[in-house]
């Protein structure tokens, strides 16, 4: 069809993977756990961008090539989506529909980007 590996890894792959963590963190914070919930997301996502791309480079004899539009579109994104929640998680404790709804946005307008782009 195509579409380059590194575009079904960051959609496709990412959001089959995902999508468990988004299934425990919803019935969790409906049960009113939204500690689990939250510790579901963040430790999901330190633990595969840090285990399982730790583990897949110290397996692989060469180590991991890393493609230039990772480097120069998708790391950027990922660092400055990573300090757009900070304001969120630090003026609250309370994650509203309407921060959400921005996230969720960001996710999209991340998605069409790439899509773009490729």
């Amino acid at each position: 069809m195509g579409v380059s590996e590194l575009i079904i890894g960051l959609t496709i792959v990412a959001a089959g993977t995902s999508l468990p963590e988004v299934f425990t963190s919803a019935i969790a914070a409906f049960r009113g756990e939204r500690d689990i919930a939250v510790g579901n997301v963040v430790g999901s996502n330190i633990f595969n961008l840090l285990g399982v791309l730790g583990f897949t480079a110290f397996m692989t004899a060469d180590g991991l090539n890393i493609s230039s539009p990772l480097v120069y579109f998708d790391l950027p994104v990922m660092v400055l989506v990573s300090l757009l929640c900070l304001p969120i998680l630090l003026t609250g404790t309370l994650i509203n529909r309407k921060e959400g709804a921005f996230l969720l946005g960001l996710y999209l307008i991340y998605v069409i980007l790439l899509y773009s782009v490729s």
